[in-house]
């Protein structure tokens, strides 16, 4: 065919083609609008017939002529080798459902379960069903974390239910119905159920976790000397930028219990206290809460200690007793600091083999830090600053002076400013009690694990999301409360712009992307074949 015949035909063929290979998609994503696909058939047939119709003399006299079996046999050859390549992709694409392999090429790893979440479903002793009630296209990127969590274990199953279509089930489970409208997950293993509402990686990760233990851990912070407040009077998280609520905050996303605890009026720590954090006191501790916390580490207890530069407090004589040095001085870095602050240095140094720090590999940051030594026998420096810095001793010259400069007096970098280990007081203690209990108990007694920072900015409101701050705080109290398999890289939270789109939108974005703008590229090239057909026909 010629002319008009050949450009109806040609078009037609582009109709039919992109409405089968939209009707054999369809069979592996099935759709509820079908008009793309009825359409093209449709129109794909009226320009055939038109163009048969038009050019059935040419068509006629073809096929008396030697022409049209070369036509047939290479046509014949043309059609079968597209049924060929369309065969090949419908088994690729049903192999692709029944078989996947994944594979992420982000920088940042993104699209990967973070260790943490990793070793914990590698852990997974008994099938668990994430029951996600809401639809899989209004939540793309839950629903692509969810399959992460199914592909990386045999023993997760995902299931998508319908808020709208399983009211009796809802009503079974007792679902809070503002949640449901937010979209929640249902985690079940085992007959025992958690609601999960914080659909991100932590969220399920901590949800797993939960689900998994018996009991949840409790950690007392201490107040009553002025240290930073992790509450409002309300009992809201304190919000100020020198607070630590972010900081209880994330403990109770890692499944602890937090409280704040006054020991003023106390005799002693709590029995139920599995760890103490003392953050940034700036007055005297009375001498019986002193006896308070070395009788709980004593008894196998655990604190966390994060003493400011420069403050009125009477920790560093009770740490003296334990073997521990907290240096009278201020941490200075003049190459490797935040926003040229000296006084802020970035700590890039971490024990390699200790379980708090062996994960950890970027720089965290401390604004104003002391140094902080131990008896090698009992402590291992965990974090140190770099090593052009030094710690400053002459802080009345530097006050007077406004300078500052590494002498004899100072102590030279690298500084160590966090250690871990366990005081020999508590040791002896411990040993003493094995002794005494060695005929009524099997288990040997508990001993107590200290960590002391010499600063605790690094984990206020302002700084804690700073670097890897939050991990090595989250690390720290993992260690001093046995939890070593916590211990991790927890997934970074995502900073970069997004775009949000709505189901439908992103819908619409698909169907342009595979079928329109195809076709319509298709379309113009039909158009210039038959233009520059007929410019050389003339």
């Amino acid at each position: 065919m010629t002319g008009l015949p050949s450009l109806l035909g040609a078009l037609g063929l582009v109709a039919l083609a992109f409405g089968l290979l939209s009707a054999l998609l369809a069979i592996f994503q099935p759709v509820t609008d079908l008009s793309w696909v009825v359409g093209n058939l449709g129109i794909g047939a009226l320009l055939m017939a038109g163009a048969l119709f038009i050019g059935f003399d040419s068509i006629r006299q073809r096929i008396r002529s030697g022409e049209a079996r070369r036509v047939g046999k290479y046509g014949s050859s043309a059609l079968m080798s597209t049924m060929l390549t369309l065969a090949i992709l419908a088994m690729l694409g049903f192999l692709s459902q029944r078989h996947s392999a994944r594979f992420d090429w982000s920088e940042s790893g993104v699209n990967t379960l973070t260790e943490q979440s990793s070793s914990l479903i590698a852990r997974l002793e008994t099938d668990v069903v994430l029951r996600a009630f809401f639809n899989r296209s209004e939540a793309p990127d839950v629903a692509a974390l969810l399959d992460r969590y199914a592909y990386a274990s045999d023993r997760i199953d995902v299931v998508f239910v319908d808020p709208n279509s399983s009211p009796l089930l809802i009503e079974e489970l007792e679902l809070d119905p503002e949640a449901l409208a937010k979209g929640l997950l249902l985690i079940e293993s085992e007959g025992r159920s958690l609601v999960v509402t914080d659909l991100s990686e932590s969220g399920i990760t901590n949800g797993l976790l939960k689900l998994g233990r018996s009991s949840s851990k409790k950690i007392y912070f201490l107040t009553g000397h002025n240290e930073r407040a992790i509450a409002e009077p309300d009992g809201a998280p304190a919000k100020g930028k020198e607070s630590l609520g972010r900081a209880a905050d994330a403990l109770r996303n890692e499944t602890y219990q937090v409280e704040a605890l006054s020991m003023a009026t106390l005799g002693a720590v709590p029995e139920d206290a599995d760890a103490v954090v003392v953050g940034g006191p700036t007055r005297p501790y009375f001498d019986h809460e002193l006896q308070a916390l070395s009788d709980y580490a004593a008894r196998g207890g655990s604190l966390l200690f994060m003493i400011d530069p420069r403050a009125q407090t009477n920790l560093p004589d009770m740490l003296a007793e334990w073997g521990i040095v907290i240096g009278d001085d201020v941490v200075v870095d003049q190459v490797q600091a935040i926003f040229g602050q000296a006084t802020s240095p970035l700590a890039a140094g971490y024990a390699p083999d200790h379980p708090i720090t062996r994960e950890i590999r970027q720089p965290t940051v401390f604004p104003m830090v002391r140094s902080v030594q131990g008896d090698a026998a009992f402590y291992e420096s965990i974090v140190y600053t770099g090593s052009e810095s030094w710690a400053e001793r002459d802080l009345d010259g530097w006050g007077r002076t406004g300078r500052a400069a590494f002498d004899d007096l100072d102590l030279d970098g690298p500084v160590p400013i966090a250690i871990a280990g366990t005081p020999p007081s508590a040791i002896a203690a411990a040993a003493a009690d094995g002794t005494q209990g060695a005929a009524t108990t099997p288990d040997p007694p508990k001993q107590a694990r200290v960590v002391v920072f010499g600063d605790s900015d690094f984990a206020s409101n302002e700084y804690i999301e700073a670097q890897f701050n939050r991990d090595l705080l989250l690390n720290s109290v993992n260690w001093l409360v046995g939890d070593i398999e916590q211990i991790s890289i927890r997934p970074r939270l995502s900073r970069a712009s997004r775009f949000e789109l709505d189901a439908a939108q992103f819908r619409s974005i698909v169907f342009l992307s595979l079928f329109v703008l195809p076709e319509g590229i298709a379309v113009v090239g039909v158009l210039a074949w038959w233009l520059r057909r007929g410019r050389r026909g003339a």
